[in-house]
């Protein structure tokens, strides 16, 4: 997830006219005009969506095909991460790297048998397309899924929400892919989400999103959901967000996402590196890291947002907030950031600096709110 843009004229996603009539604040996102929230207001629909179910527009993420019998090794040279022993019906998170070792983007990886689905963030689609293109068109067919809507269903009762219009999915855990059928419309899904919580991703052809989505809200359990809440939820469950927790500039390492690198393409693996960085992040894997990303619970009512400088009881600068904000279901500020390695250990008392004043923090672990996926 990321939000830089640039100043091309906004788009919309198949679901703009939909939002409007629902009384959504638009906003600019990722290029995009896009609900930041609805009548109800932020705090209600995060709430919605940790005891029922909400419903998202992220139709302006990037979708891809990688087509041929190569697709799954072709894709592994631009990524840490097994692609070629992923399960048919199976989906994983994934990391773009750069020579530096720093975070391209990250994405999701599906194996749909046949042909691999990548789900890439918004404001580094255009630069991921070229990227793939680039790296992999030689090997395997890439195709951009331009006609494609994708929706967000995600909760506690987002199970029995899908399983009502689809039943095959009730057996279903969490990263299983199916294509169903909802709405009349052929959907790719994945047991999946930016939340915490149970619940699917949905690609659907865009001229059927309107009639998916109004399906879906028709269900009792369910409410639209803008972009507000949707921050506030992944920053609860402890998620990055592109462009604020990881970027061109920060490794995986760093990012404190060793548990996506997997196993078998680290220096000890069966097909160790091989994926651009692989030096650096090998190394850091090796020899630890000067920094690190860190949960942060402000000790105080104020919360501390993205840029704030972590200092330690000297006020020396020793980190920067990346992600912050009110935590709803914990009723508390929460925020993240990178701060020294030697600081990084839960429990560690720092402080951030919030309009020229000290803001006691505590390192904490994330996620702050107990993840709750569906795993069976």
């Amino acid at each position: 997830m990321s939000d830089t843009h640039s100043d091309a004229p906004l788009l919309r996603t198949p679901l703009y006219d939909l939002h409007v009539s629902l009384g959504a604040k638009m906003v600019p996102f990722a290029g995009y005009e896009m609900p930041v929230q609805y009548p109800t207001g932020i705090l209600k629909e995060h709430i919605h969506t940790r005891t029922q179910a909400g419903l998202f527009d992220v139709s302006h993420m990037g979708q891809v095909f990688l087509h041929g019998p190569d697709a799954a090794a072709a894709l592994e040279t631009l990524v840490p991460v097994d692609i070629i022993d992923l399960p048919q019906g199976m989906q994983r998170y994934a990391i773009f790297t750069n020579e530096a070792g720093g975070v391209m983007d990250d994405l999701m990886v599906a194996n749909f048998g046949d042909r691999l689905f990548v789900v890439v963030n918004a404001a580094c689609k255009e630069q991921d397309f070229a990227h793939m293109q680039k790296h992999l068109s030689g090997r395997c067919r890439v195709e951009v899924l331009a006609d494609r809507a994708l929706l967000a269903l995600q909760g506690p009762a987002a199970g029995a929400v899908m399983a009502r219009l689809a039943p095959e999915t009730a057996k279903m855990v969490f990263m299983n892919t199916a294509t169903v059928t909802l709405a009349g419309a052929e959907c790719y899904i994945s047991r999946s989400g930016y939340t915490g919580e149970d619940g699917f991703e949905i690609s659907v052809p865009a001229d059927k999103a309107d009639a998916l989505a109004r399906e879906l809200l028709g269900q009792p359990e369910v409410a639209p959901i803008g972009l507000g809440a949707r921050d506030s939820l992944r920053l609860e469950a402890g998620l990055c967000l592109y462009g604020h927790d990881l970027d061109q500039n920060t490794t995986p390492v760093e990012s404190s996402l060793l548990w996506a690198l997997s196993k078998v393409r680290r220096a000890d693996g069966a097909r160790p590196g091989g994926f651009p960085g692989a030096d650096v992040i090998l190394g850091q894997i090796a020899g630890g890291v000067s920094r690190k990303r860190v949960g942060l619970r402000p000790n105080a009512r104020v919360p501390v947002r993205e840029g704030a400088e972590i200092v330690d009881g000297q006020g020396r600068k020793v980190g920067i907030v990346t992600s912050g904000g009110f935590g709803p279901t914990l009723e508390a500020p929460v925020a993240m950031g990178y701060v020294e390695t030697a600081l990084a250990k839960p429990g560690t008392h720092l402080s951030a600096i919030v309009r020229g004043k000290p803001v006691p923090v505590e390192v904490a672990s994330t996620p702050f709110v107990p993840q709750r996926y569906h795993r069976g």
